[in-house]
């Protein structure tokens, strides 16, 4: 059991890293609205939809006066006008398609300013789209897809609000994981065999939960729609095909710059599990994720790192002469292997699947004006919004979890896919 002598002020806590005991890393009640001097933001990126169809956004951002970021005060403020001035990018950058062009300085100098204020890039991230854009229905009402909505969209339909509030409901469903992660950290240091199983079995369990919220996206999305429509509004300028030499932010700097697209290997659930239970991943799946955490809020990234630093889990566990231990650690693994496994089988059905149909269109000169997956960008065929080769990078990481886990259940090898 834990040591009399633990001093409770050096035990590992949560409280420091901007993490809800509620909501994790989901900001808890996202504003709605940005003081009255930036309503001309607020009037545009309210209605990115409508104007992309319309194909006004780009003269409507260009009218748009040049404002000062410094009237944001506080941290819901930033996140607001962060998430505002992203969903006006991507609509922006993406109107007209694959023609490129450059982000225009009374959209680029403010977005830029906001972002340094933030320690986020200045493109749409994952704590942006899915972390700070929803809103409570009925305010007293539960945490569920009919008492949720998006504060601001993209094109896409109800299939926009399907991707970002199902992903919402996965990172609410990993609440209880992350809450337990300082149980399982303190138990290791003080040696805590009971408290650090009883922390793995309540990971496992929130995990499954994640995967049963991921399920979710088969109902709510339409893979034609994410793939021939929502998709190119998540890519970004970084290893894309379409702008290889990045975008010019007017008014920051004359060169162009790089940055990845939104992506679900921004979310740092995942990065902390392979953290805490001591995943290794091949050099080139480590660096796209190691550069993924650039993507997050600051604090956040510092707790994956701290997180990094703590007495070795796995070791433990294999110190330890304790069955029970030993399957909870192995039940973690496993569940997570099964929400990779299920990620994967999400990414064909949305990206592979309708990838492949609109490359048959392509080389049977298909007439398919009437097939929404035919307005997909060929640059990103095989490539996902945050620029990785999607599938051979999910497989890989895959893999490198089939080596971690210890017990009688272990997957030992690498195996194929």
């Amino acid at each position: 059991m834990a040591s009399a002598e633990t001093d409770s002020k050096s035990l590992f806590s949560l409280e420091s890293y901007h993490v809800s005991e509620e909501h994790g890393f989901i900001l808890p009640e996202p504003l709605e609205e940005l003081p009255p001097y930036y309503k001309p933001w607020m009037d545009i990126a309210l209605r990115v939809p409508e104007l992309v169809h319309s194909h006004e956004l780009r003269s409507h951002v260009n009218k748009m006066p040049l404002l000062s970021s410094t009237f944001l005060q506080k941290h819901r403020e930033l996140r607001l006008a962060h998430l505002a001035l992203s969903m006006m990018t991507m609509g922006y950058i993406w109107q007209e398609g694959e023609k490129n062009t450059i982000l225009p300085q009374n959209l680029a100098v403010p977005y830029w300013e906001v972002s340094q204020r933030l320690g986020l890039p200045p493109i749409i991230t994952h704590a942006d789209a899915v972390l700070a854009n929803w809103k409570k229905k009925d305010p007293d009402g539960p945490f569920n897809m009919q008492n949720l909505e998006l504060l601001v969209r993209l094109p896409g339909g109800e299939s926009v609000r399907g991707f970002f509030l199902v992903t919402l409901l996965v990172e609410l469903a990993g609440v209880p994981a992350v809450r337990s992660i300082p149980t399982v950290i303190n138990g290791v240091r003080c040696s805590d065999t009971e408290a650090v199983a009883r922390g793995l079995e309540i990971i496992s369990k929130s995990i499954e939960d994640m995967t049963d919220a991921l399920r979710l996206m088969q109902v709510y999305v339409d893979p034609s729609v994410f793939y021939g429509i929502m998709r190119i509004y998540l890519s970004g300028w970084k290893d894309n095909p379409c702008m290889p030499k990045g975008l010019i932010y007017e008014g920051v700097q004359t060169e162009p710059m790089e940055y990845s697209g939104g992506s679900a290997a921004q979310s740092s659930l995942l990065h902390c599990f392979d953290e805490l239970l001591g995943v290794k991943h091949e050099p080139k799946s480590a660096s796209f994720l190691i550069r993924m955490r650039d993507y997050m809020p600051p604090l956040h990234k510092k707790l994956i790192q701290d997180i990094s630093l703590q007495p070795s889990l796995r070791n433990f566990v294999q110190q330890q002469d304790c069955k029970d231990l030993n399957k909870a650690f192995d039940l973690c693994v496993t569940k997570l292997l099964a929400l990779r496994s299920y990620h994967i089988n999400v990414v064909s059905r949305f990206i592979t699947v309708p990838a492949a149909r609109a490359r048959q269109l392509r080389e049977q000169n298909h007439d398919s004006d009437g097939e929404i997956i035919s307005r997909a960008p060929t640059a990103l065929e095989e490539r996902g919004t945050g620029g990785s080769g999607i599938m051979s990078f999910l497989k890989t990481v895959n893999r490198n979890w089939k080596w971690v886990a210890i017990g009688q259940t272990v997957f030992t090898s690498w195996g194929s896919d």
